[in-house]
This record gives structure tokens, sequence and C-alpha cells, in this order.
């Protein structure tokens, strides 16, 4: 690739080098991960994606970031529960996925997580269904809901704790499953690592198993199974 044409992908302000080849080399936009950033360089970031796809998605906000986003951009879509921003295409277009991407979670507790995951499905182009709070401390409400599981394409699975849903649910399903690890839990739960060694340590086939509390992961990893 010549100076020219990385000169055309590769747009470099002070603070940051946005990678304007990302649809190509990732089939996806770049996405800003806002922790550690100031809302100006957020801001900033967020104005040149907008000008090349009309959209951007900020994960991991703060209220000062989302703050300076919805001033900027009043159409944007802020989830101050999944601390994330989404500013889609005007008209936003239909899905592009092949099914649905359902989203899991335990308990309520898993929330921000499991909403930083489906936001960000939906910024990827993917049909998002949800079944919240089914968690194996009342396994009847997981079993009652088979047929939903198994109607979808990719099942993201969000559970602390000791991390047994994604067990569960892998058990009754024939598709892929996400596990997500969050850091919900007591003092053995270790911020997360219980549960995301419960599920690395599955026995159920097909189970995979992301980082604690990563959501966006999950979904960019759920993204690309239902577009496959």
């Amino acid at each position: 690739m010549s100076d020219d044409d990385l000169g055309r992908v590769l747009e470099r302000l002070p603070f940051a080098t946005i990678d304007h080849l990302r649809p190509v080399t990732q089939g996806q936009q770049e996405v800003i991960f806002s922790q550690g950033k100031t809302p100006e360089q957020v801001v900033a970031i967020a104005e040149r994606l907008a000008a090349a796809s009309g959209m951007f998605l900020a994960t991991r906000t703060d209220p000062a970031q989302r703050a300076a986003l919805a001033a900027r951009f009043p159409q944007a879509l802020a989830n101050e529960l999944g601390r994330i921003v989404y500013q889609p295409p005007d008209p936003e277009p239909a899905p592009t996925g092949r099914g649905t991407v359902l989203v899991v979670t335990a308990g309520t507790a898993d929330l921000p997580v499991a909403e930083e995951a489906a936001l960000t499905a939906r910024a990827l182009s993917n049909r998002v269904d949800r079944l919240t709070d089914v968690g194996v401390a009342g396994i009847h409400r997981i079993l009652s809901q088979a047929s939903v599981l198994r109607s979808a394409t990719v099942v993201i699975v969000v559970a602390g704790m000791e991390g047994a849903l994604p067990s569960v649910v892998g058990g009754l399903v024939k598709v892929p499953v996400i596990a997500v690890p969050t850091s919900v839990g007591y003092g053995a739960a270790f911020e997360g690592l219980a549960a995301l060694l419960g599920m690395l340590n599955s026995c159920v086939a097909g189970v995979t198993v992301v980082n604690i509390d990563n959501g966006f992961g999950a979904a960019a990893a759920a993204s690309r199974i239902n577009h496959l």
C-alpha cells in the first residue's frame, strides 16, 4: 500500500490514529474504547468516524463522555446501564445477519455487561433478543425458555458468581454459545475469576469464553458467526 493510500485510510489526530480500513480488514468500523480518554478526545474521534460512515459506537463511556457525545450528536442512543453510545446511520439499515443473537443474563446484576453486548450486536447489524434474570438459582426460568434459546443463531450468556449458566444453556442448544463471566459475586468470586475458570472448565461442547466483563468482545464474535 502506497503512502497516498495509507493517508486516505489512516486519519492521524494528535492523540489517535483512526483506521478507516477496518471495515475491509475486520468487517466492521473501528469502535471507540472510551475508557481513559477525555470527553473531547472521544467526541473528536466520533466526529471522524461519523463523517466517514454516518455512524459510530463508543464503549465504556463515563457520564462526562456521554454528556459530551449527547451534546454533539443529539440523535445518538446512549445506554447508561451498558455505558455505551451508538450513533446509527440515518436511516438505520435492516440487520444483515442471517439470524438472531440472543443475549441471556443470569441475574439483574449482570445487565451492564449484557447491555454492552446487546447494543454492540445491534450496531454490527444483527437482530438482537434478550432473556434476563434466568440464572440457575431458579433453573425452571431458563428451562421454560428452551424454544427461544433454540430459535437463536448464536447465544451470548452473561453470568457472574460461579458462572454455571453457560453450561446449562450449552446443554440445551446446538448453536454456538459465547460465555461472558462478570465481576459479580462475593469475595470467593474474585471479581469474576471464579466464573471465568468455571466457564473455561465447562464439560459442554460448543461453549467458548471471552474475558471478564467483555460484552463487546462477545458481541463482536457473535456477529462474525451470524454473518458467515
